[in-house]
């Protein structure tokens, strides 16, 4: 009986994985039978990445808006449109070293944040409007600082930064090969020692943990899921350096959510705000942060963006706020807030990743790659909603 019970809770808590693993095979098959490829050609794995880190990016960013309340932030679009327009202006036309340029795109990414949390934080004015406000502003700034152009090509010491492989250079298929796998057995590594510490750490403290059987399947199934995935980057170009900042990325912040207080914050306001300001929480500062992290983020993805493009462009970031709320409610997500983690919106991200890589594959149409994407959408904020009813019943 037990172990049935903690088989159930296993499915419902990974719904999502299995999902995405089921929607992956859908496609294989497909393109398969249409003879388009093979979704899982080592190439494709790798354009996957690449193509979809600025989704994991804002939606890490997104997520602690959503958790503040089911709020979020509709200007990441034209936050990533301005900062790359500045990245081209300051990399490409003033010739200024990466040293310098990439601080100053942080910064303002960061500044921009700052001014929407102020306004939603200390004077209260919704984060809907206030965002929306900035959607339309910054994508205006943007154009203007472009002029309606495009800036390309950026140098190569930039591009290095964001859109290369490790290990650098031309080296032999051996090599790449031989230096992926071990990163990845070293991730794994990494992993294992990380999530014996956090249970050992848990049950001395008194917190109910999962039951072994269950804490060891996990732990074979996502390092085989890590080394599998090195596999295939292995037998393509090696490690996308782009991987490796959603790696650090992905890990802080789940690490910010989950074990530190200002983390837990973003909980409690999501939970009950009045409870929580009755508590001693600063309710207006941890909006305040969640908003000027988000502004500090998609610096981060304008950065990636236009590295990948190899341009800035004026109409850049276009849909991408879209992209990243749809990542964290696919992910578990509430539309409430109070619920979800930083590793469920990266399921989600890679979940409409390969959506829109199969279907880009299948050669459909892109407005009824729209449509499916809408749909899905729906589906994920129905399914939350009905799951709270049935837990309030």
């Amino acid at each position: 009986m037990g172990n049935t019970l903690n088989i159930k809770k296993t499915l419902k808590n990974n719904t999502m994985v299995f999902v995405l693993l089921g929607v992956m095979l859908l496609f294989q098959v497909l393109i398969v039978a249409t003879d388009h490829g093979s979704l899982f050609a080592p190439a494709n794995i790798t354009n996957i990445i690449n193509q979809n880190a600025y989704v994991v990016i804002l939606a890490a960013g997104m997520l602690l808006c959503i958790l503040t309340g089911g709020n979020i932030d509709l200007s990441v679009g034209s936050v990533v449109a301005l900062v790359g327009a500045l990245a081209g202006v300051l990399v490409v036309r003033l010739g200024l070293p990466n040293t310098v340029a990439i601080p100053v795109c942080l910064l303002t990414g960061i500044a921009i944040g700052a001014f929407h949390g102020f306004f939603i934080a200390y004077v209260h004015i919704p984060p809907f409007i206030t965002t929306l406000a900035g959607m339309l502003l910054w994508r205006g700034v943007a154009t203007i600082i472009l002029d309606g152009l495009t800036i390309s090509p950026f140098p190569e010491k930039y591009l290095k930064l964001f859109a290369s492989y490790l290990p650098s250079g031309t080296p032999e298929k051996s090599a790449i090969f031989v230096l992926t796998m071990a990163v990845a057995i070293i991730c794994c590594v990494i992993y294992i020692i990380a999530e014996i510490a956090s249970r050992v750490k848990k049950a001395k403290a008194g917190y109910t943990v999962e039951p072994v059987s269950s804490f060891i399947t996990k732990l074979i199934v996502l390092c085989a899921v890590i080394l599998i995935v090195g596999q295939f980057l292995a037998n393509d170009r090696g490690i996308p350096v782009v991987l490796i900042l959603l790696a650090v990325i992905v890990g802080a912040y789940s690490y910010f959510t989950q074990n530190t207080v200002p983390g837990r914050y973003l909980y409690a306001i999501g939970g009950n705000a009045k409870a929580a300001q009755l508590s001693g929480v600063n309710t207006n500062n941890v909006m305040f942060f969640a908003y000027t992290n988000m502004g500090f983020l998609a610096a981060v993805a304008a950065l990636v963006c236009v590295a990948r493009f190899n341009a800035a462009n004026p109409v850049a970031g276009q849909s991408y706020e879209m992209d990243a709320i749809a990542s964290c409610f696919i992910g578990g997500a509430s539309a409430y807030g109070g619920t979800g983690t930083v590793a469920g919106a990266v399921v989600g991200a890679v979940f409409m990743g390969v959506l829109n890589n199969g279907m880009s594959i299948l050669g459909i149409d892109m407005n009824w790659q729209r449509a499916v994407k809408g749909l899905v959408l729906l589906a994920a904020v129905i399914f939350d909603v009905v799951s709270k009813r049935k837990k309030s019943r």
